[in-house]
């Protein structure tokens, strides 16, 4: 639906202000990350675009790395934000590690925060290289993008606990892909270059000799006696406790209702020619597609632009012919929400409220295992119902330790999918 549309003109409105870095640490290696991406044209010499974007596009930028590949990119920053020439971009050594996909979503956890960084068509998106420094941020970030379909590959931290997604080791992704590090700008070019060229030249062979002239006719050193240092014991690192699954759940009960209504302002959205497919709700965000059978664009354009939808973005394809529309929840709250039922004494009781409705529920037993290595199990629930979140929430919201993570509605059926879990002990 997506792998078409132009997402480096993204039309897309940040709600609330994120805290964000600028720089991570792999293997001791430090990364700059949180350039502003762009295509980039003409990679033979890419100084005049990026002397524009830096004019024009982000103004004050003076350092820039260049990303290889199918679709070349450049970066830019400020180094007033932090950055140093010569410093590594993270977003060239992993997106190129990970070229044998057009498109994937990743979050990784590191030693400042939490990285994010979206691709789609083998473009580095102008917001898909970012630095959030509360985890909350990153989540939500993610989330969001998880309404756009067709990703070749989802990464998240295993804690999360987000459906089909993987975690591989970011070291050697980082180990395996193009490096690129942050030049100047306004760096020297053409004759300049070259007369600082030779006169660098000469210098070293100057100082190669000087250095060649000390070591063979300096008189021999007396060997040097270093004292033996005591050997420290390094003091024992304390574990820290980690967080439960269910200690960090977003509410379910906003989850649905906010779902709801999400949903209504979006089946609301009407233009000739231009038909709804699915709505799917995450935890923090809503989307679906159009699709033209006849009309224009400036039909839907005008259709999308009330201001009561306050859409979180408008994306339209190449061609034209389809358009994604997504609606951003308010900030959702964290509730604890601790398992008080055993595995088999869940799916009766679930079972027993289905058969009283005169429906089946999908239930399948699983567990998800920390990064301390901790097994958590849970119930994971599928069912499909013409009765809206309203209805549901106070009957699955019974439940301690539920989670709903997705509900998808159909227009034309007017049913209802719900999807998510419920943790047992």
């Amino acid at each position: 639906m997506l792998e078409d549309a132009n997402l480096t003109d993204e039309d897309v409105e940040k709600s609330t202000e994120q805290s964000l870095g600028t720089e991570i640490v792999v293997d001791g290696v430090e990364y700059a990350t949180n350039l502003f991406w762009q295509p980039l044209q003409n990679k033979d010499d890419p100084y005049m675009e990026v002397e524009e974007a830096s004019q024009g596009i982000l103004e004050g930028a003076d350092l820039f790395c260049i990303k290889p590949g199918k679709a070349p990119q450049f970066g830019i920053c400020v180094s007033s934000d932090g950055y140093k020439k010569n410093q590594e971009a993270a977003a060239v050594p992993l997106s190129t590690a990970l070229s044998d996909r057009s498109s994937f979503i990743a979050v990784f956890k590191v030693s400042s925060g939490w990285w994010y960084i979206c691709v789609r068509n083998d473009i580095i998106l102008s917001d898909g290289d970012m630095l959030f420094l509360k985890e909350e941020d990153a989540r939500n970030q993610f989330e969001s993008m998880l309404a756009v379909p067709d990703w070749g590959r989802k990464i998240a931290p295993p804690e999360w606990g987000i459906e089909e997604t993987e975690y591989p080791d970011l070291s050697k992704l980082m180990q395996r892909g193009a490096k690129a590090k942050l030049q100047k700008i306004k760096g020297l070019r053409g004759s300049k270059l070259i007369l600082v060229v030779s006169i660098s030249s000469i210098i070293g062979v100057w100082l190669l000799y000087t250095l060649f002239m000390e070591i063979v006719l300096a008189p021999p050193k007396r060997p040097v006696v270093v004292p033996v240092v005591p050997k420290v014991i390094p003091k024992k690192v304390e574990v820290v406790p980690e967080t439960k699954p269910w200690e960090k759940i977003k509410d379910p009960a906003e989850v649905m209702m906010q779902c709801e209504l999400a949903v209504a302002k979006l089946v609301s959205i009407v233009s000739p020619g231009w038909n709804i497919s699915d709505i799917s709700c995450t935890q923090s965000s809503a989307a679906t597609s159009f699709k033209r059978e006849f009309g224009r664009i400036s039909w839907m354009k005008h259709a999308v632009s009330h201001p009561d939808l306050k859409l979180g973005g408008k994306i339209f394809s190449d061609d034209g012919n389809s358009m994604v529309a997504s609606i951003v929840y308010p900030q959702i709250s964290i509730i604890n929400s601790a398992p008080n039922r055993g595995d088999a004494v869940l799916k009766n009781e679930l079972n027993e409220l289905g058969q009283s409705l005169g429906m089946t529920f999908s239930l399948t037993s699983a567990s998800v295992t920390s990064a301390q290595r901790n097994v958590y199990r849970h119930v994971k629930f599928k069912f499909s119902s013409k009765f809206k979140p309203h209805i549901w929430k106070d009957m699955l919201t019974k439940f301690s330790g539920v989670e709903v993570n997705s509900i998808k509605y159909n227009p034309a059926s007017q049913v209802w999918d719900y999807e998510g879990v419920i943790y047992v002990f």
